[in-house]
């Protein structure tokens, strides 16, 4: 089978003709949904099948960022909201029991809204440590500033995810969090030695390693590679995620549209594979830039469709889930806390 070598964005929240031309041809293993192409229930199913149908696969992977707090693209009044990550944390910390499972019925509230769309990959956990003074980029989208309950939290989320039906995507490998600077805006550059690196923000990521899919971190370790970011470094994939961190499920960039990175895109997608990336991601649905991610990205090889396969083959089913017995459970676990929930009346 020839797949295209991407995952990329649209541009509304339905497909125009030109779209729906382009991703025919380019074939991309399958797509991500943000905010602008989120209007009702109805309006993203349609979406969902129109790409699925665009590409000729009901299978195509359709992911989104749903974390929780405030990266999340649906919300009220339609679907759940989630708290942020250091709220889920912070219960935890003060009573393990009650954080697991809030944790666990708040990513089975996320999990049933995505499937209700036929939405199957959740960019999440994020699995990058909260770290004292370095850019808020992360901040309260983490589980904690150091290694052991970042990887426990985790852990709990992506089993959850797994079991009821849907592809857990672990961020930022090999770690985010220490970064001083937004890659969305610039690149990042940690100084940080590497008995450090390895201790601290890659530890998280050896913890989930068997984790079926991850996505990179545009940021430079100028103790490993001072020339280029975790995602256009092959020194970074294979010898750091691979072989030190053990990760060998689906490698996915992180959106290549970001401002870390510089050049043309199809440099960018033909770096990031040359690296070691299977999938060069590309999410703001400029049709320019998104031909030459094709171009760049070639196509999908065996090894990377192997591990797609090995993902859909840890899926489970959501059964039986009672979705307002679980939001009132989860509402008195989480004890009023403002951020969480959906629209009076919903």
């Amino acid at each position: 089978m020839t797949v295209g070598a991407t995952i990329l964005g649209c541009a509304s929240a339905r497909l125009s003709e030109d779209e729906r031309r382009f991703f025919g041809s380019a074939d991309p293993l399958g797509f991500i949904l943000f905010a602008r192409n989120i209007e009702t229930p109805d309006q993203v199913r349609a979406l969902v099948n129109e790409l699925r149908e665009a590409v000729g696969r009901g299978d195509a992977p359709v992911l989104i960022d749903q974390e929780g707090g405030r990266v999340a693209r649906l919300g009220p009044p339609f679907w759940y909201r989630a708290p942020a990550a250091a709220v889920l944390a912070g219960i935890h910390a003060e009573d393990p029991d009650r954080g697991a499972e809030a944790l666990t019925l708040s990513t089975q509230l996320i999990a049933a809204d995505l499937l209700d769309l036929g939405i199957d990959v959740d960019c999440a956990p994020v699995a990058d440590l909260a770290i004292a003074g370095a850019h808020d980029v992360i901040g309260d989208r983490a589980y904690g500033a150091t290694p052991e309950p970042v990887a426990a939290l985790g852990r709990i989320i992506a089993r959850t995810l797994l079991e009821a039906g849907v592809i857990p995507v672990v961020k930022h490998i090999p770690g985010h969090g220490r970064a001083l600077a937004d890659s969305h805006r610039e690149l990042p550059v940690v100084d940080a030695p590497v008995d450090l690196l390895r201790r601290t923000d890659f530890a998280p990521f050896s913890a989930l390693a068997d984790l079926p899919w991850a996505m990179t971190a545009h940021v430079v370790y100028e103790a490993l590679d001072a020339t280029a970011p975790a995602t256009l470094s092959e020194l970074m994939v294979s010898t750091i995620i691979r072989t030190q961190i053990g990760f060998q499920g689906l490698l996915l960039s992180d959106d290549l549209s970001m401002q870390a990175l510089e050049g043309p895109f199809d440099r960018r997608a033909r770096q990031c594979r040359i690296a070691g990336c299977d999938i060069a991601l590309h999410c703001n649905g400029d049709m320019e830039e998104m031909i030459q991610v094709v171009e760049g990205a070639g196509h999908m090889d065996d090894a990377g469709l192997n591990r797609v396969e090995a993902g859909r083959a840890m899926l489970g089913t959501l059964a039986d889930f009672d979705r307002e017995a679980a939001l009132a459970r989860v509402a008195a676990l989480l004890g009023g806390h403002a951020d969480f929930g959906r629209s009076a009346g919903s």
